[in-house]
This record gives C-alpha cells, structure tokens and sequence, in this order.
C-alpha cells in the first residue's frame, strides 16, 4: 500500500474504480495462478493442468487481491482515493520463480491518495488486509469438513495454508508492510494479529505436517 496522486475513475457497483484498476486486477489474478500452476505442475497439460489453475485462481489469486481490495474498500470509507496497480516486473518474477521451484509474489499494491488520513486510520486500512487473509484461512479450512469432494478438500488444503501465510507474511513490521504500520498505529492489536496469524500456522503443521 502507498500513496500516489488520483487519476479520473468511475463507480461499478457503487464502488469508485477505473478501466485500468480493472485491467491490473484480473492481469494480476491471472499471472499468479498461472504462477502457482507452474510451481506444482510445470509445463505438463492436461486435465489435472486446469483442476490445479482453477484451484490456484480460487486460491492463491483470490488471496493476494482481495487482501489489496480490502485496503482499498477501507481506504474508500475513510475518503481517500485508492485503486490497484499492478507490478509487471513482480508478476514476471512470480513467474520465474516458480520455474525456480518456489513461488515468491508481490503482484502489485493499492496506490492511497488520502493526506487528511490519522495514524489510527492508516492503522485500520493496514489491518484489514490481513484480517481478510484470516478469514478466508477459516473460511478454507470449513470447506474440508462441510463439502468433501476431491476438489473442494484441495481447494480447501491449499486455500487455508496460502491464506495463512500471506497474513503472517504481511505482519512483519518492517519497511512498508502492513505491519509496520498497524505496529505503529497500536503494538498491542499488531501482536494480536500476530499471534492469531502464528496460530493458523501451528493448525496448519498439525492438520497436514
């Protein structure tokens, strides 16, 4: 999340947007599931090819942008512009790095405009990034044990361990990580989250080592 000057934009669904928030966000959606594919089924295609790119974009997608459109929404409640942007040159290494056998995504962050926001505001906008990644952890989680097919056990597998790690991930408070700022805001909700993320994590080695 940074802070950019405000192009024109336009409402979908009530929500201020623009073609090319749009455009970066299914270009972003696409290219880290197509990422995570590669990472566990190479260039081999077939029908299991599509199983895995559906779960990905389910997944791993899902769970990097609407982590983003969580800023964003926030952002928008407290009057500030926000949008996505894409990063081509991390979505590029998102895909290398697959090849590489380990997938490190970035795929881009919400640009805020908003000067007249407080520390507890940007604290709020921060937080629920991660907040959203938990959720859908349980979310995930709840799908191994209501619906039990093939698919949805490993849409649920994998979408409650990448949710898990890229909330934990987004906590360190360091550089411009959501972290930092929630820390900064209030040490005591950042260690909060923290222990919360830690211990998705720890269910997670339990459930599935």
């Amino acid at each position: 999340m940074y802070f950019a000057q405000p192009p024109r934009q336009k409402k979908l669904f009530g929500i201020h947007t623009s073609d090319a928030e749009i455009n970066d966000l299914v270009k972003a959606w696409l290219l880290v599931s197509l990422a995570f594919t590669l990472l566990l089924n190479g260039f081999s295609f077939g029908v299991g090819t599509v199983m895995i790119l559906l779960i990905a974009a389910v997944t791993v997608g899902t769970g990097f942008l609407l982590h983003e459109l969580a800023h964003k929404l926030v952002a928008q409640h407290y009057h500030c512009w926000a949008e996505f942007r894409a990063d081509n040159t991390m979505l590029l290494f998102a895909l290398f790095s697959s090849l590489l056998g380990f997938l490190f995504a970035a795929p881009g962050a919400v640009m805020i405009y908003g000067p007249h926001i407080t520390p507890r505001q940007n604290g709020i906008i921060s937080a629920v990034g991660p907040l959203t990644n938990y959720l859908f952890a349980l979310f995930f989680l709840a799908l191994l044990y209501i619906v039990p097919t093939p698919f949805l056990q490993a849409t649920g597998e994998y979408g409650f361990m990448i949710n898990s790690w890229i909330g934990v991930f987004n906590m360190i408070p360091f550089m411009n990580f959501d972290g930092a700022k929630i820390f900064k805001w209030n040490y005591f909700i950042w260690g909060a989250m923290v222990c919360a993320g830690v211990g998705l994590l720890i269910l997670k080695m339990v459930l599935f080592g």
